[in-house]
């Protein structure tokens, strides 16, 4: 990526907006408003905004592929686990697992939405597998090393 390019501009970035269930015990659930956004600028990673009146609750980074490969089998290790829809659990959404320092919960959020979303905004702006092509070397290896450039 060249020094002049913009990887936070608007056209390099998509968002979804989608309501959710929060399983709340066997026989409740919480509705939820999540956006998921992707940017080019950070090109492995979906962030996901649960959304209050007045702006993010709580915020969850994880990898794009897990979000992808849980569209169709379970993926996801530690604290970011998703599985696909099911007839026994859910036929139309699926279950995405989070687990922090403060508890955990399991969300339900639709899964066709997702997969479109996917597919046509989100490797339709960094195709799979030319993610590290976005990625300035130099100046991830400058933060790891605490150097500045």
């Amino acid at each position: 990526m060249s020094s002049g390019e913009d990887p936070f501009s608007e056209s390099r970035s998509t968002e979804l907006d989608v309501e959710s269930r929060m399983a709340l015990d066997e026989d409740q659930s919480l509705l939820l408003h999540l956006r998921l956004r992707y940017d080019a600028g950070d090109p492995f990673a979906i962030t996901l905004l649960f959304l209050g009146e007045n702006g993010p609750l709580a915020t969850w980074q994880f990898s794009r592929d897990v979000l992808s490969e849980g569209l169709h089998k379970a993926s996801g290790l530690g604290d970011v686990r998703i599985w696909p829809p099911c007839p026994c659990h859910d036929p139309t959404h699926l279950r995405v697992s989070l687990k922090g320092a403060e508890g955990s919960a399991v969300v339900h959020v639709p899964a066709e939405p997702v997969r479109s979303w996917l597919s046509s905004e989100c490797f339709a702006l960094v195709p799979a597998g030319t993610e590290s092509e976005l990625i300035d070397w130099d100046v991830e290896l400058a933060h790891l090393t605490g150097r500045g450039i």
